[in-house]
C-alpha cells in the first residue's frame, strides 16, 4: 500500500474530539442551579462598536455558590451587560450595585430541571450528529482510496478503526450527557 492511500486518523480524531470540546462548551452552559463563571461566556455585549465577551469587559467571579458577580471595568458599558445578560435567555436578573453586576442564581424547580436535561440531550444529539457526518467524511476517503487501488483488506481495516473512533467518541457524549443530567437532577 503506498503513503498516499493511508487515512488520516489524527484529522478524524480531531475532528471528534473537537466536537466533543464544542459539546462541553454547551454543557457548562447550561444553568444547574449551582453558580458558574461559565454561564455567562456566550453572552455577548455590544460593546464600542463590536460584539464582545463579557469576561472581556470586566472580571467574573463566584463568591458564593448562588451568586455571581461580574466587575465591569468602564463604568459607561455596565448598562450595556445588563442588558445583554437580560436578552441573553439564560433566565437570571442582573442586580447593578456600582460598578458590581450581581446575577443571584435562583433555586431550579423540578419542571425546570427536566427542560435543561433536555436540552442538555438536544445538545449531545446534535454532538453526535457531528461526529458521525466526521465518520461519513473518512468512509468517504476510504471509498476514494479503494477507487485509487487500495485493497479490499486495507479497505476493511481503515473501516474498522474509523468505527472504533466514532464508537470511542459515541460512548464520549453519552457519559458526558449521563453527567450533566445527574448534575441537572441533583437537588
Amino acid at each position: 500500500m503506498s503513503d498516499d492511500l493511508e487515512i488520516d486518523l489524527d484529522a478524524i480524531q480531531r475532528r471528534m474530539d473537537g466536537a466533543m470540546n464544542s459539546l462541553k462548551v454547551e454543557f457548562a452552559s447550561l444553568r444547574t442551579g449551582r453558580a458558574s463563571a461559565s454561564i455567562v461566556e456566550p453572552i455577548m455585549v455590544d460593546a464600542y462598536g463590536q460584539m464582545t465577551p463579557i469576561n472581556q469587559l470586566g472580571t467574573v467571579n463566584v463568591p458564593e455558590p448562588r451568586m455571581v458577580v461580574i466587575n465591569v471595568w468602564d463604568k459607561a458599558m455596565i448598562s450595556k451587560v445588563e442588558k445583554a445578560i437580560r436578552e441573553s435567555g439564560i433566565g437570571i436578573n442582573p442586580v447593578t450595585d456600582g460598578p458590581l453586576i450581581r446575577l443571584p442564581i435562583p433555586e431550579l424547580n423540578e419542571e425546570r430541571r427536566k427542560q435543561l436535561s433536555k436540552v442538555a440531550a438536544g445538545y449531545a444529539e446534535n454532538t453526535k450528529v457531528s461526529i458521525r457526518n466526521v465518520r461519513r467524511d473518512g468512509m468517504d476517503q476510504i471509498k476514494k482510496a479503494k477507487a485509487a487501488g487500495m485493497g479490499e483488506d486495507d479497505q476493511k481495516m481503515w473501516s474498522d478503526e474509523v468505527q472504533v473512533l466514532t464508537d470511542k467518541a459515541i460512548l464520549a457524549v453519552d457519559r458526558a450527557l449521563e453527567h450533566k443530567q445527574a448534575e441537572i437532577m441533583q437537588v
